[in-house]
C-alpha cells in the first residue's frame, strides 16, 4: 500500500514538471530566449561568407534579388544598414525569407562621428531602434547580431587629436558592448588591419588588440588583390584573436577604388577574386580564429564582371 502511494506521489510530481516545464518552455519560445546567433549559425554550413547591403531599400524593392544572389553566391550572413525609412514588416518579411535559406542577418550601422562621445544619444537612437524592434517581433524575424562599421580614423578629429578620438571610440564601444549583452545579442565590427600601430593612451596595448579583446567576432578589411597581400595584412590580427578565442571574417572589396587598383578586385573580376579567395582560406586556415570571408559589398559585388 505503501509503495502504491508513493508511485502516485512520484507520478503526481512528474506529471507537475511536465506540465510547468513545457510552460517554461513555450514562454522561453514565446519570449525568444531560446533563440541565439549560435542557433542561426548553427545551421550554416562552413565558415561566414558574408556581404554588406548598404541600401536597405533593397529589401522593400528587390528583396527576392538580394536573397537570390545572395543563394547563387553561397553567402550565409548578410549586414544589412538600419534604415527607419524602410518600415517594420519589410525587416521582418526579409529576415524570416533569409532564415528559410539558413542565411543570418545581422543588423548594421556606423560612421566616423560614433567614435566620438557627442555621438553617444545617436548610437543609444540606433541601440533602442534594435532593442526594440527585437522585442516585437517572433524568433525568426530577429536580426541574429549587431554589425558595426564606425572607422573613426576617416574623422577630420583623427589627425588633430588621436588619442582623445581613440579614449572616446573606446568609451562608445563599450557602451554599445555592455547593451548588446543585456540584448544576448553578439557584437562584430570592422577594423582596418593597420590598426595595431596605434596605441590605447596610457598603455602598451594596439588598439586593434583591445577592440579584439571587446568584441565577439571582427572582420579585418583586408582590401588587397592578391591572396599573398591579403593574408599577410590580416596575418597579425588571426594569430592575435586566435590566442583570445575570437573570430576573424577576411573582408575584400569589389568597389573601384581611388586609392588603387590593389585594394580592390574591381577590375579583376568575379573569377579571380573567387580563385584569390580560395588560396587565401588554405593560408589562413592554419588560425583557429579564421572564420571566412566578407565581401565588399551587395550593389558592387553584384555588378562585378565575370
Amino acid at each position: 500500500m505503501k509503495s502504491k502511494k508513493r508511485y502516485q506521489f512520484i507520478l503526481l510530481i512528474s506529471c507537475f514538471m511536465l506540465f510547468t516545464g513545457n510552460t517554461y518552455v513555450c514562454k522561453a519560445t514565446a519570449l525568444g530566449s531560446v533563440d541565439s546567433y549560435e542557433t542561426i549559425h548553427g545551421m550554416v554550413q562552413g565558415s561566414v561568407r558574408a556581404t554588406w547591403v548598404w541600401d536597405t531599400t533593397q529589401i522593400q524593392n528587390n528583396p527576392q534579388l538580394v536573397l537570390k544572389f545572395a543563394t547563387t553566391n553561397k553567402i550565409n550572413t548578410i549586414y544589412l544598414q538600419m534604415n527607419r525609412d524602410v518600415k517594420l514588416p519589410y525587416y521582418t518579411s526579409f529576415i524570416r525569407q533569409a532564415r528559410e535559406k539558413n542565411i543570418a542577418v545581422d543588423v548594421m550601422d556606423g560612421r566616423p562621428a560614433w567614435g566620438l562621445t557627442e555621438s553617444r544619444g545617436q548610437i543609444a537612437d540606433f541601440m533602442d531602434w534594435v532593442e526594440a524592434y527585437q522585442n516585437q517581433v517572433e524568433p525568426n524575424e530577429k536580426f541574429a547580431g549587431i554589425h558595426l562599421d564606425i572607422e573613426p580614423h576617416v574623422h577630420p578629429e583623427w589627425k588633430t587629436n588621436q588619442a582623445s578620438v581613440i579614449t572616446q571610440w573606446q568609451g562608445n564601444v563599450e557602451y554599445i558592448v555592455d547593451r548588446a549583452a543585456r540584448m544576448k545579442m553578439p557584437v562584430a565590427a570592422d577594423l582596418p588591419f593597420w590598426l595595431d600601430g596605434y596605441k590605447i593612451p596610457g598603455s602598451t596595448m594596439n588598439v586593434s588588440s583591445w577592440m579584439i579583446r571587446k568584441f565577439d567576432s571582427i572582420t579585418i578589411m583586408a582590401y588587397r588583390d592578391t591572396a599573398a597581400a591579403i593574408y599577410n595584412v590580416a596575418k597579425d590580427e588571426l594569430e592575435e584573436a586566435s590566442l583570445l578565442g575570437k573570430t576573424v571574417s577576411i573582408a575584400v572589396e569589389t568597389k573601384q577604388s581611388k586609392e588603387g587598383d590593389f585594394i580592390t578586385f574591381y577590375e579583376e573580376g568575379t573569377a579571380y577574386m573567387e580563385a584569390q579567395l580560395k588560396l587565401v582560406e588554405k593560408m589562413a586556415s592554419v588560425h583557429s580564429s579564421f572564420n571566412g570571408f566578407s565581401v565588399h559589398e551587395y550593389s558592387s559585388w553584384e555588378t562585378l564582371k565575370n
